[in-house]
């Protein structure tokens, strides 16, 4: 099997729509270049963006060119937009801004990943996309879908009681599925599928002493007992709605929450971060801690994605 990354991917019209689609779903188009979907089954929570950065990086650790192709959840404007890393979150999603600031790679946001997409492939050629957040945007076909899944996701129940968006029987669709935050293979189907395991942490440096955690992600707990596992022992806690978008007056009520508790500083994620935008200064001292993701085996797991590419290429 011949892997050499521009073969595999670079030779044609790639995107075979799965076989196991919804039918009451219109036909999916396909693009030029390769489509990788990293998605999920829930709401939130499961480390969709650190598995882009880090399936980012081992792609360009094999010199593989790439997009990334995002909705932009958050953002004020509309349309296809290729994201700027020095612009702000009401312009083109925190994400994508994360994304972007972390790979150097071009992201483009679009409510559409289709014409996201043909919007990359004018301006950087047929070169293989990355979808984000793509297991349920089934208007644009994909050649690998990857979704991750948490000990969560195996007790929870369908929206609007739970956070499901979809039962986990989806999983039949995807061609890997990435066990994260200590899943069990036992609690999910996957009978046929490749199952990559992913550990997730914190990478804390330069933390104040005592420190106020603040965040506004989707399972913030689990920021706090990361924390806590890393031998950080916060004063107090402020907890915000996901993608939450910082006011001058979220600023003042953190400093004021620091005063009462005595605390050294602050500690908050890279979203976060992100969010603050021109407020980040006003918290000093602030650590930022980045979440860093391990996949095994992961020179495996680019073969992988390379070989079912090129077989689905064959037969399209």
């Amino acid at each position: 099997m011949n892997l050499n990354p521009m073969s595999a991917i670079y030779g044609g019209v790639v995107g075979t729509r799965n076989a196991l689609y919804d039918r009451r779903v219109l036909p999916a188009r396909s693009l030029q270049g390769p489509v990788i979907s990293v998605g999920n089954l829930s709401t939130g929570g499961s480390g969709k963006t650190p598995f882009v950065i880090l399936l980012g990086e081992a792609l360009k650790g094999r010199g593989i060119k790439f997009d990334v192709l995002s909705r932009g959840y958050g953002r004020k404007t509309r349309g296809v937009l290729l994201v700027e890393p020095g612009g702000l979150p009401r312009e083109f999603g925190d994400e994508p801004l994360l994304i972007a600031r972390r790979l150097q790679t071009p992201v483009v946001v679009g409510e559409d990943r289709y014409e996201a997409g043909r919007f990359a492939e004018a301006r950087f050629g047929p070169q293989l996309h990355l979808l984000d957040d793509g297991f349920q945007h089934r208007r644009l076909a994909r050649d690998f879908d990857i979704v991750l899944v948490t000990p969560e996701d195996a007790r929870d129940q369908l929206l609007p009681v739970g956070r499901l968006r979809e039962p986990l029987r989806a999983l039949q669709r995807a061609d890997a599925v990435v066990l994260a935050g200590g899943s069990s293979p036992e609690a999910f189907p996957l009978a046929g599928k490749t199952v990559w395991r992913v550990r997730r942490g914190i990478v804390p440096a330069a933390v104040p002493p005592r420190p106020v955690l603040f965040c506004g992600i989707a399972r913030p707990q689990n920021f706090l007992l990361q924390v806590r596992a890393a031998g950080i022992d916060p004063a107090a806690e402020a907890f915000f709605r996901d993608h939450h978008a910082y006011v001058e007056k979220d600023v003042h009520d953190l400093l004021q929450l620091r005063q009462r508790s005595k605390a050294g500083g602050f500690v908050t994620t890279e979203k976060d971060a992100v969010n603050l935008g021109v407020y980040l200064d006003a918290l000093a001292p602030l650590a930022v801690v980045p979440v860093k993701m391990q996949l095994e085996d992961a020179a495996n797991v680019v073969d992988t994605m390379l070989r079912v590419i090129e077989e689905k290429r064959r037969r399209s």
